[in-house]
C-alpha cells in the first residue's frame, strides 16, 4: 500500500504543442485545487532558474497556478517541508541528481512524497523519480554523489521513449541501449514513456495516460531482454 500521488510526464511538449500545453489537464487533475507548487530548476543548464521557474509560470498561468523556484528559498529543506505539491523539471538528469545531493533533497523528498505530497516531474524530473538515472538519454555533464535516485518507484524510467533510427545512422537505438542495461539488471523493470504520455499514481492504482494529441498512445514495459506493449486500459501496480 502506498499513499504517492505521481505524475511522471515522458516531455513538456507532444509534437509542437506549446510548453506543457499537452499536460495541463492532467496537471489540474493531479493537484486538485492545489493552486501553489515548489518548482525545482536544478535540470536546467541553458537557461537560469529565475528564467525556468517564469517559463513554468507562464505555461501554468491559465490554471490559476503560483510557481515558486526551490532556488529563492535560503533553506532548501525548509521550502520541501512547506510545500504544497513538487514539481521538477526536465533538462540534465546528472546535474539534476548532482543537486539533490549537494542540497541534500533526497531524503525530505522520500518523506514528502510517501506522505502524500503531490509530485510531478517530465523528462528529468521523472527519470530521478525511478530507482536509479542509469536509463536516462541524456549526457554524464557531471558526476553526482550516486546514480542512486528517489526511488519514488522500485523501477527504471526511460521518457521520450522512441526507438526510430534516421536512416544512415550507424549508432545504438535506444531499445539497444535498454537492452544492455538489461544484460546487468536482468531482474530491474523499465517502462518507457513516449511523448505526450505519462504513468500516473494514485490511491495505489498505476496506469498510463496520455495527451489527445499522441496519434498512438501506448508504454513500453522491458524486463529480462523482453519488450511488450503497454495499453492505456492497463493497470501496473503489480510493478510497485
Amino acid at each position: 500500500m502506498t499513499n504517492k500521488k505521481l505524475l511522471l510526464l515522458s516531455s513538456s511538449r507532444a509534437g509542437n504543442s506549446p510548453y506543457l500545453d499537452h499536460a495541463k489537464n492532467m496537471i489540474e487533475d493531479h493537484l486538485a485545487g492545489i493552486k501553489e507548487i515548489l518548482f525545482i530548476p536544478y535540470a536546467g543548464i541553458t537557461l537560469t532558474y529565475d528564467d525556468y521557474t517564469n517559463k513554468v509560470q507562464n505555461a501554468l498561468q491559465p490554471l490559476d497556478i503560483k510557481v515558486t523556484g526551490i532556488h529563492q528559498f535560503d533553506n532548501p529543506i525548509e521550502a520541501i517541508n512547506n510545500a504544497q505539491a513538487i514539481v521538477i523539471g526536465g533538462g540534465n538528469t546528472f546535474h539534476l541528481l548532482h543537486q539533490l545531493y549537494e542540497h541534500k533533497l533526497i531524503n525530505v523528498i522520500q518523506e514528502r512524497v510517501n506522505n502524500a505530497i503531490p509530485y510531478i516531474g517530465w523528462s528529468a524530473g521523472s527519470n530521478v523519480a525511478g530507482a536509479s538515472i542509469c536509463t536516462t538519454n541524456d549526457m554524464p555533464i557531471i558526476e553526482p554523489e550516486s546514480f542512486n535516485a528517489l526511488n519514488l518507484v522500485p523501477f527504471q524510467l526511460n521518457p521520450h521513449y522512441t526507438d526510430f533510427n534516421p536512416p544512415g545512422h550507424n549508432g545504438e537505438t535506444r531499445e539497444q541501449r535498454l537492452a544492455e542495461f538489461m544484460v546487468i539488471n536482468a531482474e530491474m523493470p523499465i517502462v518507457g514513456i513516449v511523448e505526450g504520455s505519462a504513468l500516473k499514481l494514485e490511491n495505489n492504482k498505476l496506469s498510463l495516460l496520455a495527451s489527445e494529441l499522441v496519434e498512438q498512445p501506448s508504454g513500453f514495459l522491458f524486463k529480462a531482454g523482453n519488450k511488450r506493449k503497454i495499453e492505456l486500459s492497463e493497470v501496473l501496480s503489480f510493478l510497485l
